[in-house]
């Protein structure tokens, strides 16, 4: 096998900006800083006041070293801002890095967010014809493929229709139909998938599979590590823009929860509960696991009633607000069930100032074990805050079949009840 990706000191460093919080000596410092900043208004209308920002350095990406041999599958996980996606971006040269290099052979196809490549005033097949020319496909070639492209996507009735006015999850149908059929060399995937339905998912994931056995790269990321670990036998571990691990899935998984575990006893989560300061971007502010007796518990009994809080804020109305609590298991981070506000019933869609949503459970029925609990907050159908751990909780065993026992983990999640007869 010869070695299609090779990064070598990759590096990409970012420049942000903060707010400097000044505190003037005297009248006449204040009075002369005053003036120096209406100055450099006059002078320069639309840029920001220089002197009230500190410029920091911040390095997404630093001394990442790696190889990806032909046809291999390879996961990418890590933490929310570990520089997965950074990293994708610059292997698909939509940003350059900042120190080292990237030797790439043979034709990448990239999904990294909803409608990247696709021109919003051009329909769904234009787009299909559009995606492969920049692949370097001819038209003929592309026809070829086409009919499988919109069977894949299953959206015949909107072949014709701008993509602008598609839903998230019709472009991603598309996309990833386009990206995966157009035979590139080399496939890279973000999250993105997780904006379509599970039966996508579940379809993407077979194809994704198809692809690399039959000769291609696949390169992907997700927080789902049940879908890392079944398709990719090799994973890349980042942490703070380094490269902690690369190596066998299972044993880079068993990492990355452990470092999740210290990193949540760290940021002031304890289980049953999330507490998000003020200073911390994003609409979820608390998270809170209550027993039946309304208090708050990293615990609950099979069978027990629970309830589930989450505080949400926001300075402005947000419409057509959809809440989700995902369950999942802390070895595998695979989802087992969700209380989702579209599905359940919810007197509320709109979002202003500070509220509190609350999602009570008459009966919690999954077997003993420890559990995780993911949020996300969308409007309008698009995610616009989400946390992927919010905190661990523990269901303990119970005697609520009355036969004194409850099925094992291995012979599945939910306890159900039920009864035999014999005649």
């Amino acid at each position: 096998m010869s070695t299609v990706i090779k990064a070598e000191n990759l590096g990409k460093k970012y420049i942000i900006g903060h707010q400097k919080q000044r505190y003037d000596d005297s009248l006449r410092d204040a009075m002369t800083h005053t003036a120096r900043g209406i100055w450099q208004r006059i002078r320069h209308p639309l840029s920001p006041n220089r002197e009230s920002i500190d410029l920091e350095e911040l390095w997404a990406l630093k001394d990442v070293n790696f190889e990806v041999q032909e046809g291999e599958r390879v996961g990418i996980i890590g933490r929310n801002g570990a520089g997965k996606s950074t990293l994708l971006k610059i292997l698909s040269r939509i940003t350059e890095p900042t120190t080292g290099k990237v030797r790439i052979k043979g034709r990448v196809s990239s999904l990294l967010e909803v409608g990247t490549g696709f021109h919003p005033e051009l329909t769904g097949r234009e787009n299909v014809f559009l995606n492969g020319a920049i692949l370097g496909m001819t038209r003929q070639e592309i026809r070829k493929k086409f009919d499988e492209i919109v069977a894949f996507a299953e959206l015949e009735k909107f072949l014709d229709t701008p993509v602008k006015r598609y839903s998230s999850g019709m472009y991603v149908r598309l996309a990833f139909a386009v990206a995966a059929h157009l035979e590139p060399e080399i496939l890279l995937v973000d999250e993105v998938l997780a904006v379509g339905d599970a039966s996508f998912q579940k379809k993407c994931l077979g194809k994704m599979d198809e692809v690399a056995k039959g000769g291609r790269t696949v390169l992907f990321v997700s927080h789902n590590m049940a879908a890392i670990e079944s398709l990719c036998p090799t994973s890349i571990l980042l942490d703070n823009g380094m490269v902690v691990a690369y190596g066998p899935t299972s044993d880079n998984i068993a990492s990355y929860l452990s470092m999740s575990n210290s990193k949540i006893t760290e940021s002031r989560q304890r289980i049953g509960e999330l507490i998000r300061s003020a200073d911390e971007p994003g609409l979820i502010r608390r998270a809170v696991l209550l027993d039946s007796r309304q208090e708050v518990t990293g615990q609950i009994r099979v069978g027990d009633a629970c309830e589930f809080q989450v505080e949400l804020e926001s300075t402005e109305v947000i419409f057509d607000v959809a809440v989700g609590l995902h369950i999942k298991t802390s070895e595998s981070m695979q989802r087992v069930t969700s209380f989702h506000t579209r599905y359940h019933r919810c007197p509320m869609t709109n979002l202003n100032g500070r509220t509190t949503w609350r999602c009570r459970c008459p009966e919690f029925m999954l077997v003993p074990g420890s559990y995780v609990l993911e949020l996300a907050v969308a409007s309008s159908g698009r995610i616009v805050d989400r946390l992927d751990h919010v905190f661990s909780f523990s269901v303990i065993d119970a005697d609520v079949l009355g036969t004194g026992k409850v099925p094992p983990l291995k012979d599945g999640i939910a306890v159900s009840k039920g009864y035999w007869e014999v005649s």
